[in-house]
Protein backbone atom coordinates (compact mmCIF):
# COMPACT_ATOMS: atom_id res chain seq x y z
CA UNK A 1 0.00 0.00 0.00
CA UNK A 2 2.99 2.24 0.78
CA UNK A 3 4.54 1.84 -2.65
CA UNK A 4 0.85 2.50 -4.22
CA UNK A 5 0.70 5.76 -2.38
CA UNK A 6 4.56 6.88 -3.12
CA UNK A 7 3.83 6.25 -7.20
CA UNK A 8 0.71 7.94 -7.23
CA UNK A 9 2.46 11.32 -5.67
CA UNK A 10 5.21 10.82 -8.10
CA UNK A 11 2.86 10.43 -11.23
CA UNK A 12 0.25 12.93 -9.47
CA UNK A 13 3.53 15.47 -9.53
CA UNK A 14 4.69 14.29 -13.13
CA UNK A 15 0.50 15.14 -14.36
CA UNK A 16 0.48 18.71 -12.64
CA UNK A 17 4.54 19.26 -13.92
CA UNK A 18 2.82 18.55 -17.48
CA UNK A 19 -0.46 21.09 -16.90
CA UNK A 20 1.88 23.84 -15.74
CA UNK A 21 3.52 23.21 -19.11
CA UNK A 22 0.24 22.79 -21.26
CA UNK A 23 -1.29 26.26 -19.50
CA UNK A 24 1.97 28.02 -20.17
CA UNK A 25 1.58 26.91 -23.89
CA UNK A 26 -1.41 27.81 -23.66
CA UNK A 27 -1.22 31.13 -22.31
CA UNK A 28 1.87 32.07 -24.17
CA UNK A 29 0.00 31.25 -27.90
CA UNK A 30 -2.97 33.38 -26.83
CA UNK A 31 -1.23 36.39 -25.90
CA UNK A 32 1.85 35.97 -28.53
CA UNK A 33 0.88 33.43 -30.36
CA UNK A 34 1.05 35.11 -33.60
CA UNK A 35 3.89 37.29 -32.99
CA UNK A 36 5.94 33.90 -32.16
CA UNK A 37 4.56 32.42 -35.00
CA UNK A 38 5.78 35.60 -37.21
CA UNK A 39 9.18 35.68 -35.48
CA UNK A 40 9.58 31.82 -36.38
CA UNK A 41 9.02 32.00 -39.57
CA UNK A 42 11.04 35.65 -40.16
CA UNK A 43 13.82 34.22 -37.96
CA UNK A 44 15.14 31.84 -40.51
CA UNK A 45 17.44 33.72 -42.89
CA UNK A 46 20.54 32.35 -41.98
CA UNK A 47 21.91 30.43 -39.20
CA UNK A 48 22.42 32.13 -35.74
CA UNK A 49 18.84 33.56 -36.09
CA UNK A 50 16.98 30.62 -36.95
CA UNK A 51 19.15 28.74 -33.79
CA UNK A 52 17.50 31.68 -31.32
CA UNK A 53 14.17 31.96 -33.09
CA UNK A 54 14.14 28.08 -32.23
CA UNK A 55 15.56 28.61 -28.56
CA UNK A 56 13.22 31.85 -28.10
CA UNK A 57 10.33 29.91 -29.05
CA UNK A 58 10.90 27.25 -26.56
CA UNK A 59 11.08 29.39 -24.26
CA UNK A 60 7.92 30.67 -24.71
CA UNK A 61 6.16 27.42 -26.08
CA UNK A 62 7.74 25.49 -22.36
CA UNK A 63 8.15 22.75 -25.15
CA UNK A 64 10.55 21.53 -27.87
CA UNK A 65 7.60 19.18 -29.02
CA UNK A 66 5.81 22.03 -29.97
CA UNK A 67 8.13 23.98 -31.38
CA UNK A 68 9.55 21.05 -33.40
CA UNK A 69 5.54 20.74 -35.03
CA UNK A 70 5.33 24.16 -36.28
CA UNK A 71 8.64 24.36 -37.44
CA UNK A 72 7.39 20.79 -39.75
CA UNK A 73 4.45 22.59 -40.42
CA UNK A 74 6.66 25.63 -41.44
CA UNK A 75 9.07 23.31 -43.71
CA UNK A 76 6.03 21.49 -45.06
CA UNK A 77 4.79 24.33 -47.30
CA UNK A 78 7.93 25.77 -48.19
CA UNK A 79 7.90 28.52 -45.88
CA UNK A 80 11.55 27.14 -44.32
CA UNK A 81 14.46 25.38 -45.82
CA UNK A 82 15.45 22.33 -44.49
CA UNK A 83 18.55 23.52 -43.41
CA UNK A 84 17.49 26.08 -41.49
CA UNK A 85 14.84 24.19 -39.53
CA UNK A 86 17.59 21.45 -38.44
CA UNK A 87 18.97 24.53 -36.94
CA UNK A 88 16.08 25.77 -35.29
CA UNK A 89 15.63 22.82 -33.92
CA UNK A 90 19.11 22.70 -32.65
CA UNK A 91 17.92 26.09 -30.87
CA UNK A 92 14.89 24.29 -29.87
CA UNK A 93 16.88 21.67 -28.19
CA UNK A 94 18.78 24.09 -26.03
CA UNK A 95 15.84 26.00 -25.24
CA UNK A 96 14.41 23.55 -23.29
CA UNK A 97 17.21 22.56 -21.29
CA UNK A 98 17.42 26.01 -20.37
CA UNK A 99 14.03 25.50 -19.31
CA UNK A 100 14.62 23.01 -16.91
CA UNK A 101 18.13 25.12 -15.44
CA UNK A 102 15.22 27.90 -14.94
CA UNK A 103 12.46 25.82 -12.86
CA UNK A 104 15.17 24.17 -10.90
CA UNK A 105 17.21 26.55 -9.53
CA UNK A 106 15.63 27.24 -6.55
CA UNK A 107 12.82 29.72 -7.30
CA UNK A 108 10.44 27.85 -5.86
CA UNK A 109 9.05 29.75 -3.64
CA UNK A 110 7.75 32.22 -5.62
CA UNK A 111 5.10 29.90 -6.76
CA UNK A 112 2.69 30.90 -4.62
CA UNK A 113 3.38 34.69 -5.86
CA UNK A 114 2.78 33.61 -9.13
CA UNK A 115 -0.06 31.24 -9.34
CA UNK A 116 -1.71 34.90 -7.47
CA UNK A 117 -0.76 37.21 -9.82
CA UNK A 118 -2.34 35.11 -12.65
CA UNK A 119 -5.48 34.72 -11.44
CA UNK A 120 -5.46 37.93 -10.78
CA UNK A 121 -4.99 38.47 -14.43
CA UNK A 122 -6.06 35.25 -16.12
CA UNK A 123 -9.96 36.72 -16.52
CA UNK A 124 -9.32 39.85 -18.10
CA UNK A 125 -11.01 40.49 -21.15
CA UNK A 126 -7.76 41.54 -23.10
CA UNK A 127 -6.17 38.13 -24.66
CA UNK A 128 -2.38 39.42 -23.82
CA UNK A 129 -3.13 39.75 -20.03
CA UNK A 130 -5.27 36.83 -19.91
CA UNK A 131 -2.95 34.71 -21.78
CA UNK A 132 0.60 36.02 -19.76
CA UNK A 133 -1.80 35.77 -16.33
CA UNK A 134 -2.25 31.72 -17.54
CA UNK A 135 1.04 31.48 -18.14
CA UNK A 136 1.98 32.66 -14.75
CA UNK A 137 -0.16 30.25 -13.49
CA UNK A 138 1.26 27.06 -15.28
CA UNK A 139 4.77 28.51 -14.09
CA UNK A 140 3.66 28.71 -10.35
CA UNK A 141 2.28 24.66 -10.49
CA UNK A 142 5.35 24.07 -12.32
CA UNK A 143 7.47 25.20 -9.55
CA UNK A 144 4.67 23.63 -6.89
CA UNK A 145 5.00 20.15 -8.78
CA UNK A 146 8.83 20.30 -8.48
CA UNK A 147 7.96 20.34 -4.68
CA UNK A 148 5.83 17.67 -4.79
CA UNK A 149 8.19 15.45 -6.70
CA UNK A 150 11.10 15.57 -4.21
CA UNK A 151 8.72 15.00 -1.45
CA UNK A 152 7.47 12.28 -3.64
CA UNK A 153 10.63 10.18 -4.19
CA UNK A 154 11.74 10.85 -0.83
CA UNK A 155 10.90 7.42 0.40
CA UNK A 156 12.30 5.82 -2.94
CA UNK A 157 15.69 7.36 -2.25
CA UNK A 158 15.97 5.56 1.24
CA UNK A 159 14.30 2.29 -0.43
CA UNK A 160 16.29 -0.93 -0.49
CA UNK A 161 14.46 -1.83 -3.86
CA UNK A 162 15.34 1.05 -5.39
CA UNK A 163 18.75 0.76 -4.90
CA UNK A 164 18.98 -2.77 -6.02
CA UNK A 165 16.71 -1.37 -9.35
CA UNK A 166 19.42 1.24 -9.65
CA UNK A 167 22.09 -0.95 -9.22
CA UNK A 168 20.96 -3.30 -11.66
CA UNK A 169 20.24 -0.01 -14.48
CA UNK A 170 23.92 1.13 -13.63
CA UNK A 171 25.16 -1.92 -14.50
CA UNK A 172 23.10 -2.11 -18.20
CA UNK A 173 23.23 1.44 -19.64
CA UNK A 174 21.83 0.25 -22.96
CA UNK A 175 18.74 -0.66 -20.63
CA UNK A 176 18.47 2.45 -18.44
CA UNK A 177 18.80 4.80 -22.05
CA UNK A 178 15.70 2.81 -23.37
CA UNK A 179 14.10 3.26 -19.89
CA UNK A 180 14.15 6.93 -20.02
CA UNK A 181 13.33 7.18 -23.05
CA UNK A 182 10.01 5.22 -22.69
CA UNK A 183 9.50 7.98 -19.67
CA UNK A 184 9.92 10.70 -21.79
CA UNK A 185 7.93 9.81 -25.14
CA UNK A 186 5.57 8.81 -22.82
CA UNK A 187 5.07 11.82 -21.08
CA UNK A 188 5.51 13.46 -24.65
CA UNK A 189 8.35 15.93 -22.68
CA UNK A 190 12.12 15.13 -22.32
CA UNK A 191 11.47 18.32 -19.77
CA UNK A 192 9.16 16.15 -17.24
CA UNK A 193 11.52 13.23 -17.84
CA UNK A 194 14.73 15.22 -16.83
CA UNK A 195 13.50 17.11 -13.95
CA UNK A 196 11.77 13.06 -12.82
CA UNK A 197 15.75 12.40 -13.27
CA UNK A 198 16.50 15.08 -11.00
CA UNK A 199 14.64 14.24 -8.11
CA UNK A 200 16.54 11.34 -7.41
CA UNK A 201 19.62 10.55 -5.82
CA UNK A 202 21.44 8.44 -8.98
CA UNK A 203 25.00 7.51 -9.30
CA UNK A 204 26.46 10.20 -11.90
CA UNK A 205 27.12 8.09 -15.12
CA UNK A 206 23.80 6.77 -14.77
CA UNK A 207 21.72 10.31 -14.42
CA UNK A 208 23.96 11.38 -17.33
CA UNK A 209 22.89 7.95 -19.38
CA UNK A 210 19.36 8.99 -18.00
CA UNK A 211 19.35 12.05 -19.74
CA UNK A 212 20.61 10.72 -22.87
CA UNK A 213 17.64 8.46 -22.97
CA UNK A 214 15.22 11.37 -21.96
CA UNK A 215 16.85 13.12 -24.80
CA UNK A 216 15.67 10.49 -27.54
CA UNK A 217 12.44 9.80 -26.00
CA UNK A 218 11.80 13.74 -26.71
CA UNK A 219 12.18 13.59 -30.42
CA UNK A 220 9.88 10.67 -30.90
CA UNK A 221 6.38 12.14 -30.32
CA UNK A 222 6.97 14.63 -33.17
CA UNK A 223 7.86 12.05 -35.41
CA UNK A 224 4.63 9.99 -34.45
CA UNK A 225 2.12 13.46 -35.01
CA UNK A 226 4.04 14.12 -38.45
CA UNK A 227 3.62 10.34 -39.68
CA UNK A 228 1.07 11.59 -42.14
CA UNK A 229 2.22 14.54 -42.94
CA UNK A 230 4.12 16.24 -46.17
CA UNK A 231 7.43 14.49 -46.35
CA UNK A 232 9.67 17.25 -46.16
CA UNK A 233 7.92 17.72 -42.44
CA UNK A 234 8.14 14.15 -41.84
CA UNK A 235 12.22 14.90 -42.79
CA UNK A 236 12.63 17.15 -40.57
CA UNK A 237 11.21 15.36 -37.47
CA UNK A 238 13.26 12.03 -38.68
CA UNK A 239 16.49 14.41 -38.97
CA UNK A 240 15.98 15.72 -35.36
CA UNK A 241 15.82 12.34 -33.75
CA UNK A 242 18.46 10.74 -35.98
CA UNK A 243 20.76 13.54 -34.78
CA UNK A 244 19.73 13.36 -30.85
CA UNK A 245 19.92 9.16 -30.89
CA UNK A 246 23.41 9.15 -32.72
CA UNK A 247 24.49 12.32 -30.23
CA UNK A 248 23.37 10.06 -27.14
CA UNK A 249 25.03 7.33 -28.30
CA UNK A 250 28.30 8.53 -29.04
CA UNK A 251 28.45 9.76 -25.41
CA UNK A 252 27.08 6.48 -24.04
CA UNK A 253 30.27 4.81 -23.54
CA UNK A 254 31.69 7.70 -21.66
CA UNK A 255 29.09 8.93 -19.53
CA UNK A 256 31.01 8.31 -16.59
CA UNK A 257 33.96 10.39 -17.87
CA UNK A 258 31.00 13.70 -18.93
CA UNK A 259 29.56 13.11 -15.44
CA UNK A 260 33.23 14.15 -14.14
CA UNK A 261 33.70 16.50 -16.29
CA UNK A 262 30.17 18.64 -15.65
CA UNK A 263 30.97 18.28 -11.93
CA UNK A 264 34.42 19.80 -12.44
CA UNK A 265 33.29 22.45 -14.81
CA UNK A 266 29.72 23.66 -12.92
CA UNK A 267 30.31 22.31 -9.46
CA UNK A 268 27.42 24.60 -7.64
CA UNK A 269 25.24 25.22 -11.14
CA UNK A 270 22.12 23.10 -10.57
CA UNK A 271 21.60 18.84 -10.24
CA UNK A 272 24.11 17.33 -12.61
CA UNK A 273 21.36 15.88 -14.71
CA UNK A 274 19.61 19.69 -14.88
CA UNK A 275 23.38 20.43 -16.28
CA UNK A 276 24.36 17.36 -18.56
CA UNK A 277 20.69 18.00 -20.37
CA UNK A 278 22.50 21.63 -21.29
CA UNK A 279 25.81 20.64 -22.03
CA UNK A 280 24.67 17.65 -23.96
CA UNK A 281 22.24 20.03 -26.11
CA UNK A 282 24.79 22.94 -26.57
CA UNK A 283 27.78 20.40 -27.49
CA UNK A 284 25.10 18.73 -29.71
CA UNK A 285 24.29 22.17 -31.42
CA UNK A 286 27.45 23.10 -31.75
CA UNK A 287 28.80 19.54 -34.10
CA UNK A 288 25.60 19.35 -35.95
CA UNK A 289 25.11 23.10 -36.96
CA UNK A 290 28.27 23.01 -39.48
CA UNK A 291 26.52 20.02 -41.02
CA UNK A 292 22.77 20.78 -41.19
CA UNK A 293 22.74 21.26 -44.52
CA UNK A 294 24.58 18.05 -45.49
CA UNK A 295 22.09 16.53 -42.76
CA UNK A 296 19.37 17.93 -44.83
CA UNK A 297 20.62 16.90 -48.71
CA UNK A 298 21.08 13.21 -47.06
CA UNK A 299 17.60 13.10 -45.92
CA UNK A 300 16.08 14.27 -49.04
CA UNK A 301 17.67 11.30 -50.77
CA UNK A 302 16.75 8.86 -48.37
CA UNK A 303 13.30 10.03 -48.37
CA UNK A 304 12.27 11.60 -51.79
CA UNK A 305 9.17 13.76 -52.13
CA UNK A 306 6.45 12.05 -53.28
CA UNK A 307 4.52 12.72 -56.87
CA UNK A 308 1.42 14.62 -56.20
CA UNK A 309 -1.76 13.03 -56.85
CA UNK A 310 -4.73 14.76 -58.38
CA UNK A 311 -7.89 13.77 -56.84
CA UNK A 312 -11.06 13.30 -58.43
CA UNK A 313 -13.40 16.42 -58.68
CA UNK A 314 -15.46 16.59 -56.13
CA UNK A 315 -14.06 14.77 -54.00
CA UNK A 316 -16.53 14.94 -50.90
CA UNK A 317 -19.69 15.70 -52.45
CA UNK A 318 -21.64 12.97 -52.51
CA UNK A 319 -24.90 12.83 -54.64
CA UNK A 320 -26.68 10.01 -52.70
CA UNK A 321 -25.97 11.94 -49.50
CA UNK A 322 -28.23 14.85 -50.90
CA UNK A 323 -31.54 12.96 -49.16
CA UNK A 324 -29.91 13.61 -45.77
CA UNK A 325 -28.87 16.82 -45.16
CA UNK A 326 -26.61 16.27 -41.97
CA UNK A 327 -24.64 13.59 -44.08
CA UNK A 328 -24.59 16.40 -47.35
CA UNK A 329 -23.63 19.13 -44.94
CA UNK A 330 -20.84 17.71 -43.68
CA UNK A 331 -19.09 16.26 -47.15
CA UNK A 332 -19.52 20.12 -48.57
CA UNK A 333 -17.96 21.27 -45.37
CA UNK A 334 -15.12 18.88 -46.04
CA UNK A 335 -14.86 20.07 -49.62
CA UNK A 336 -14.65 23.74 -48.34
CA UNK A 337 -11.84 22.95 -45.89
CA UNK A 338 -9.99 21.30 -48.74
CA UNK A 339 -10.92 24.69 -50.98
CA UNK A 340 -8.74 26.56 -47.99
CA UNK A 341 -5.98 24.00 -48.85
CA UNK A 342 -5.47 25.22 -52.14
CA UNK A 343 -5.78 28.62 -51.45
CA UNK A 344 -3.21 28.00 -48.53
CA UNK A 345 -0.86 26.31 -51.35
CA UNK A 346 -1.71 29.57 -53.51
CA UNK A 347 -0.06 32.11 -50.51
CA UNK A 348 2.38 29.44 -49.89
CA UNK A 349 3.33 29.56 -53.55
CA UNK A 350 3.55 33.47 -53.81
CA UNK A 351 5.47 34.13 -50.94
CA UNK A 352 8.27 31.22 -52.18
CA UNK A 353 8.41 33.48 -55.45
CA UNK A 354 8.30 36.80 -53.47
CA UNK A 355 11.18 35.54 -51.33
CA UNK A 356 13.23 33.55 -53.50
CA UNK A 357 12.72 36.15 -56.49
CA UNK A 358 11.65 33.21 -58.58
CA UNK A 359 8.33 33.30 -60.63
CA UNK A 360 8.59 29.21 -60.99
CA UNK A 361 6.15 28.61 -57.93
CA UNK A 362 3.54 30.76 -59.80
CA UNK A 363 2.45 28.41 -62.17
CA UNK A 364 0.96 26.30 -59.95
CA UNK A 365 -0.78 29.64 -58.46
CA UNK A 366 -2.74 29.75 -61.82
CA UNK A 367 -3.47 26.13 -61.47
CA UNK A 368 -5.13 26.04 -58.12
CA UNK A 369 -6.77 29.25 -59.13
CA UNK A 370 -8.93 27.32 -61.73
CA UNK A 371 -9.36 24.37 -59.52
CA UNK A 372 -10.81 26.51 -56.42
CA UNK A 373 -13.01 28.41 -59.10
CA UNK A 374 -14.66 24.77 -60.01
CA UNK A 375 -14.70 23.16 -56.74
CA UNK A 376 -16.81 26.44 -55.25
CA UNK A 377 -19.34 26.50 -58.01
CA UNK A 378 -19.41 22.63 -57.68
CA UNK A 379 -20.04 23.18 -53.47
CA UNK A 380 -22.68 26.24 -54.60
CA UNK A 381 -24.76 23.38 -57.13
CA UNK A 382 -24.56 21.02 -54.87
CA UNK A 383 -25.67 22.73 -51.85
CA UNK A 384 -28.29 24.02 -54.38
CA UNK A 385 -30.25 20.47 -54.10
CA UNK A 386 -30.05 19.63 -50.87
CA UNK A 387 -32.87 17.52 -49.63
CA UNK A 388 -36.37 18.81 -48.66
CA UNK A 389 -35.89 17.12 -45.14
CA UNK A 390 -32.95 19.84 -44.32
CA UNK A 391 -34.23 22.30 -41.46
CA UNK A 392 -33.50 26.01 -40.70
CA UNK A 393 -30.46 24.83 -38.73
CA UNK A 394 -29.47 22.74 -42.02
CA UNK A 395 -30.12 25.85 -44.40
CA UNK A 396 -28.44 28.30 -41.72
CA UNK A 397 -24.93 26.04 -41.96
CA UNK A 398 -25.53 25.67 -45.76
CA UNK A 399 -25.35 29.50 -46.21
CA UNK A 400 -22.46 29.68 -44.12
CA UNK A 401 -20.61 26.57 -46.19
CA UNK A 402 -21.45 29.21 -49.03
CA UNK A 403 -20.39 32.15 -47.64
CA UNK A 404 -17.21 31.17 -46.81
CA UNK A 405 -16.24 29.18 -50.30
CA UNK A 406 -17.33 32.63 -52.05
CA UNK A 407 -14.80 34.22 -49.25
CA UNK A 408 -12.43 31.82 -50.42
CA UNK A 409 -12.97 32.01 -54.33
CA UNK A 410 -12.54 35.89 -53.83
CA UNK A 411 -9.17 35.27 -52.24
CA UNK A 412 -7.81 32.98 -55.35
CA UNK A 413 -8.79 35.92 -57.44
CA UNK A 414 -6.74 38.71 -55.29
CA UNK A 415 -3.98 36.27 -54.95
CA UNK A 416 -3.68 35.42 -58.92
CA UNK A 417 -5.14 38.80 -60.47
CA UNK A 418 -3.33 40.99 -57.29
CA UNK A 419 -0.34 39.13 -55.17
CA UNK A 420 0.81 36.67 -57.78
CA UNK A 421 1.00 39.68 -60.52
CA UNK A 422 2.81 41.58 -58.35
CA UNK A 423 5.32 39.31 -57.71
CA UNK A 424 5.92 38.46 -61.32
CA UNK A 425 6.14 42.59 -61.51
CA UNK A 426 9.21 42.80 -59.09
CA UNK A 427 10.64 39.51 -60.79
CA UNK A 428 10.60 40.24 -63.92
CA UNK A 429 11.59 44.46 -63.57
CA UNK A 430 14.16 43.06 -61.66
CA UNK A 431 12.67 45.62 -58.65
CA UNK A 432 14.46 45.11 -54.64
CA UNK A 433 12.69 46.75 -51.78
CA UNK A 434 14.43 48.02 -49.04
CA UNK A 435 15.16 45.93 -46.21
CA UNK A 436 12.70 47.35 -44.02
CA UNK A 437 10.28 46.96 -46.79
CA UNK A 438 10.84 43.53 -47.57
CA UNK A 439 10.56 42.57 -44.01
CA UNK A 440 7.30 43.99 -43.40
CA UNK A 441 5.97 42.41 -46.48
CA UNK A 442 7.38 39.03 -45.52
CA UNK A 443 5.34 39.75 -41.98
CA UNK A 444 1.87 40.56 -44.01
CA UNK A 445 2.39 37.24 -45.73
CA UNK A 446 2.91 35.22 -42.69
CA UNK A 447 0.24 36.53 -40.96
CA UNK A 448 -2.02 36.21 -43.46
CA UNK A 449 -1.50 32.54 -43.52
CA UNK A 450 -1.62 31.94 -39.86
CA UNK A 451 -5.03 33.89 -40.48
CA UNK A 452 -6.11 31.24 -42.93
CA UNK A 453 -5.00 28.55 -40.57
CA UNK A 454 -7.55 30.40 -37.70
CA UNK A 455 -10.19 30.46 -40.27
CA UNK A 456 -10.09 26.64 -41.30
CA UNK A 457 -10.69 26.06 -37.63
CA UNK A 458 -13.33 28.14 -36.96
CA UNK A 459 -15.19 26.86 -39.92
CA UNK A 460 -14.72 23.34 -38.96
CA UNK A 461 -14.91 23.63 -35.29
CA UNK A 462 -17.40 27.03 -35.18
CA UNK A 463 -14.83 27.42 -31.78
CA UNK A 464 -16.39 31.07 -30.05
CA UNK A 465 -12.88 31.64 -28.59
CA UNK A 466 -11.03 31.56 -31.72
CA UNK A 467 -13.58 33.96 -33.35
CA UNK A 468 -13.01 36.34 -31.09
CA UNK A 469 -9.33 35.65 -31.62
CA UNK A 470 -10.13 36.38 -35.27
CA UNK A 471 -11.30 39.97 -34.84
CA UNK A 472 -8.64 40.44 -32.61
CA UNK A 473 -6.23 39.47 -34.89
CA UNK A 474 -8.24 41.65 -37.76
CA UNK A 475 -7.44 44.84 -35.54
CA UNK A 476 -3.99 43.81 -35.48
CA UNK A 477 -3.21 43.17 -38.85
CA UNK A 478 -4.68 46.12 -40.00
CA UNK A 479 -2.98 48.67 -37.58
CA UNK A 480 0.52 46.86 -39.14
CA UNK A 481 -0.90 47.18 -42.84
CA UNK A 482 -1.40 51.24 -41.69
CA UNK A 483 1.90 51.17 -39.69
CA UNK A 484 3.36 49.57 -42.78
CA UNK A 485 2.40 52.50 -45.46
CA UNK A 486 3.33 55.26 -42.68
CA UNK A 487 7.07 54.03 -42.31
CA UNK A 488 6.98 53.21 -46.52
CA UNK A 489 5.80 56.71 -46.94
CA UNK A 490 8.63 58.03 -44.59
CA UNK A 491 11.52 55.67 -46.13
CA UNK A 492 10.38 57.87 -49.38
CA UNK A 493 10.79 60.90 -47.92
CA UNK A 494 14.12 60.46 -46.97
CA UNK A 495 14.89 59.79 -50.65
CA UNK A 496 15.79 55.87 -50.48
CA UNK A 497 15.78 54.59 -54.38
CA UNK A 498 14.81 51.15 -53.36
CA UNK A 499 11.98 52.83 -52.02
CA UNK A 500 10.74 55.15 -54.40
CA UNK A 501 11.28 52.02 -57.48
CA UNK A 502 8.74 49.74 -55.61
CA UNK A 503 6.65 52.57 -54.17
CA UNK A 504 3.30 51.33 -55.63
CA UNK A 505 4.60 47.23 -55.86
CA UNK A 506 4.53 47.72 -52.02
CA UNK A 507 1.48 49.48 -50.74
CA UNK A 508 -0.48 47.08 -53.58
CA UNK A 509 1.08 43.86 -52.05
CA UNK A 510 -0.39 45.96 -48.81
CA UNK A 511 -3.77 46.13 -49.99
CA UNK A 512 -4.10 42.56 -51.25
CA UNK A 513 -2.98 41.10 -48.03
CA UNK A 514 -5.51 43.50 -46.23
CA UNK A 515 -8.15 42.26 -48.36
CA UNK A 516 -7.62 38.54 -48.26
CA UNK A 517 -7.21 39.04 -44.44
CA UNK A 518 -10.64 40.50 -44.24
CA UNK A 519 -12.24 37.43 -46.93
CA UNK A 520 -11.06 35.20 -43.86
CA UNK A 521 -12.11 36.79 -41.00
CA UNK A 522 -15.64 36.87 -41.66
CA UNK A 523 -15.70 33.05 -41.32
CA UNK A 524 -16.20 34.41 -37.75
CA UNK A 525 -19.17 36.88 -38.29
CA UNK A 526 -21.88 34.14 -38.08
CA UNK A 527 -20.80 32.39 -34.89
CA UNK A 528 -20.04 36.18 -32.93
CA UNK A 529 -23.04 37.22 -34.63
CA UNK A 530 -24.96 34.55 -33.25
CA UNK A 531 -23.87 35.81 -29.70
CA UNK A 532 -24.71 39.27 -30.28
CA UNK A 533 -21.35 39.64 -30.03
CA UNK A 534 -21.02 42.00 -33.66
CA UNK A 535 -21.97 45.38 -34.04
CA UNK A 536 -23.72 46.39 -37.44
CA UNK A 537 -21.54 49.44 -37.80
CA UNK A 538 -17.86 50.41 -37.05
CA UNK A 539 -18.67 53.96 -36.70
CA UNK A 540 -19.21 56.01 -33.21
CA UNK A 541 -22.58 57.12 -32.40
CA UNK A 542 -22.09 61.03 -31.35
Amino acid sequence: MDSIIVFLQIGGAVALLLFGLGLVRDGVTTAFGLRLKTALGLGTRNGPRAFLSGLVATLGLQSSTATALLTASFVGRGMIAGRMAQIVLLGANVGTAITAVIVSSGIGVIAPALILAGVATARRAHPVVAGVGRSLIGLGLMLVSLSLLSQGTEPLREAPQMAAFLTMLDSAWPVALIFAAVIAAVCSSSLAAVLLIASLDLPAGLAVVLVLGANIGGAIPPVLVTAGADMAARRLTIGNLLVRALGCLAVLPFAQQAAQLILWAAPGMTALPVAAHLGFNLALAAVIWPFAGLLSRLLERVQPDLPPVEDALPRWLDEAALDQPALALAGASRQALSIGDDVGRMLDQTRLAFRKNDAAPLTEVVTLEDRVDLRQQQVKTYLSRLGRDADEDDRRRSITILDYVINLEHVGDIIEKGLAAGVRKKIGLGLRFSDAGYKELDAMFLMTQETLRIAQTIFMTRDMDLARQMMEQKVEIRNFERQSAQRHLIRLREGLDQSRETSSLHLDILRDLKRINAHFVAVAHPILNEEGLLAESRMRSR
